[in-house]
Parts: structure tokens; C-alpha cells; sequence
């Protein structure tokens, strides 16, 4: 596997460039759509983290497409995808890579592991131990690895996922508050609608067919530099300096809830760091871009700041006792600072 870095810097769209990208991503949300039944939060909030360029940790019970959702995003892209199951006794190594001797020339060669492909789903990342859950983490954070004296970039494009399953708790690994930090977002999904799960059935009946016949034309797959272009953009998008002071409010108050509300401080024992406030914009412009729209609005910090605060904002001891939790704490705050 070839381990390349990406140095220059992405020029300036023009309208028809930039309109091409929306059609672009328009369509590649439509795919995910058909093939990502009932969970269209989770898609939405996979290509938040494809244009933001952070990490999604995702939590929900067994077979709600989490997996399948990376993977159609990886088939859509031009990317490679790797798949890693956590388990207790996964080493850093088998992560990471690792030195392999070679006698016939005398000396070490580096074996990428899996951490270097641009797309990677960390299944059950709480169910491996404290070192391999460091190691990814910390490669999410420096988008490299070390291993010996060298110390190897990361692909340009990088997006973890990981999944956590919130049933079974014997034999896991909790992630601590200081590494999920390093997620972009916190995205918890449910159970499908009724007329959704009817959808699935159609879906997986069709998909058993296909098994059964000749293989399809592949699809059109995006270019990363696609992916780096709509980046750009991103972040050419116009925030109203109100805006922005009420984004950064938003997560001040989560440090200092007493100004608005003494009874919701005393229920906060760690507020959001700077690391909150630049993923909320960052995932405010991204929302406000898939939106088609050149502009963010206040809709955008709110819809996104319960996933990308929720793991954020640590209830205290007490409030854990009265059944607060970071979602509770978030909507709270969102009431209390007021709307520019």
C-alpha cells in the first residue's frame, strides 16, 4: 500500500465547479438514501464528517447499518476500505503495522496495518483495550503513526468510524472523556419506522437476487480531490459574527452554567473544550453546505451540537444520581443561551 501526503493547497471554485460538487454529493447522498434504509441521520451526519474531516463514533444496537453505511460510502468513493473487529486481545500492532525482518537483505520493512487505508470501521472499539484503543486514537488525532525511529503519514483522506454496542457492557473497555474528545461526533440511531423496516425487506430480497445474477457494471466512483475541493468549500461558507458568538457562547456556557442557570451548573462537571467549538462550526458549515446554502444558519449549530457535544459535556456525580446525561445537558443548554 503506497502511503502518500497531500501538501497543496486545493484553489478556489468557481460557480460551476462548486455546483458540479453539490450534484455531486446530492447524488451520493440519494445512493446512500436507497441503499441506507430508516437511518438518514446517520448518512447525513457520515458526509458532516467527510467535509469536516473529522471521526464519527456511532452507537446503536446490532443491525442497524452501521457497517453497511461505511461500506456504501466507500464503494462510492474512490478510496479503500478496511474493516477492523475489536476484540480483547487485538494488539496495537495488528492496528498500526508493524517491522517484519527480512533475512535475504538484512534489515526491517514496515507493514502497514489497516489504520492506513482512507476509510476504516473500528467495530466495537470498547471492546479492546486501553493500548489499541490509544493507538487509534491517537492516530485520529496526529494522522500518524510511529512505529520505531520512523514515523509514517496517514492517507489525506482519513475518516474513522467506529461503532459501540450499548446491550452488552461484560468485557468491554470504556472509552475515557479524553479520548472521545477525538471524535468530531457522537451519533447514537435507533430503530427504524415501521414503513422503513418494510423498505429493508424489499431491500434485502433485492440484494439476494443480485447474488444470483451476473455481476453489475461497477459504479462511478467520486475522486478524493472531489472530496478536498467540497473541504474547501466548506470552509468559504459565511458565518454571521453573531452567529459565531453564539456558537462560542453555546460552549461556554456548558464551562460556566451558573450565568443562566445555578441549578444546571451544579449538574456539569467538565464543559467543552476549545475542540468543541471548532467541530460545532466546522459542522455547522458542512449541514449548512449539503444544504446548499453559501451562508450557515442558527438551525445548523443546533440541529448539529446535541451529536457533536453530547460526549462533551460530563454530567456530575449528582446529576448522573437524578438521571442527567450529556444529551439532557446539551438540550438544556440550548435552551437557556439565548438565539442571536
Amino acid at each position: 500500500m503506497q502511503i502518500v501526503a497531500m501538501d497543496s493547497p486545493v484553489p478556489p471554485l468557481s460557480d460551476i465547479a462548486a455546483s458540479r460538487l453539490h450534484d455531486a454529493f446530492r447524488a451520493l447522498r440519494d445512493d446512500l438514501s436507497r441503499q441506507i434504509v430508516g437511518q438518514s441521520a446517520l448518512i447525513e451526519r457520515l458526509l458532516i464528517a467527510l467535509l469536516a474531516d473529522g471521526h464519527l463514533l456511532v452507537e446503536g444496537a446490532p443491525g442497524l447499518a452501521k457497517t453497511t453505511a461505511i461500506r456504501a460510502l466507500a464503494s462510492r468513493l474512490q478510496a479503500d476500505f478496511a474493516r477492523v473487529q475489536f476484540t480483547p486481545d487485538l494488539l496495537p500492532a495488528d492496528l498500526t503495522g508493524t517491522e517484519v525482518w527480512r533475512p535475504q537483505e538484512g534489515r526491517f520493512e514496515f507493514q502497514a496495518g489497516p489504520i492506513f487505508h482512507p476509510l476504516l470501521l473500528a467495530d466495537e472499539i470498547n471492546r479492546a483495550p486501553a493500548k489499541v484503543q490509544s493507538a487509534l486514537l491517537e492516530a485520529m488525532g496526529e494522522r500518524q503513526v510511529t512505529v520505531g525511529r520512523h514515523t509514517y503519514p496517514l492517507p489525506p483522506l482519513f475518516l474513522v468510524m467506529a461503532t459501540q454496542n450499548p446491550i452488552e457492557q461484560e468485557g468491554t473497555f470504556p472509552l475515557p472523556e479524553a479520548q472521545l474528545d477525538r471524535f468530531l461526533m457522537y451519533v447514537r440511531i435507533g430503530y427504524p419506522e415501521a414503513a422503513a423496516e418494510t423498505e429493508i425487506l424489499r431491500l434485502a430480497r433485492e440484494r439476494a437476487r443480485e447474488t444470483l445474477r451476473p455481476a453489475a457494471q461497477e459504479v462511478e466512483r467520486m475522486p478524493q480531490e472531489d472530496v478536498f475541493a467540497a473541504r474547501r468549500a466548506v470552509l468559504d461558507l459565511h458565518v454571521a459574527p453573531q452567529l459565531e458568538r453564539y456558537l462560542v457562547e453555546l460552549v461556554l456556557a456548558s464551562r460556566d452554567a451558573g450565568r443562566y442557570d445555578p441549578q444546571l451548573a451544579r449538574r456539569i462537571a467538565w464543559g467543552a473544550s476549545p475542540r468543541g467549538s471548532i467541530a460545532l462550526e466546522r459542522c455547522a458549515r458542512a449541514r449548512a453546505w449539503l444544504a446548499g446554502r453559501d451562508y450557515v444558519t442558527p438551525d445548523d449549530v443546533r440541529a448539529i451540537a446535541p451529536d457533536v457535544l453530547r460526549h462533551r459535556v460530563l454530567p456530575s456525580y449528582e446529576a448522573t444520581a437524578e438521571g442527567w446525561d450529556g444529551d439532557r445537558l446539551v438540550a438544556a443548554l440550548l435552551e437557556k443561551v439565548p438565539l442571536p
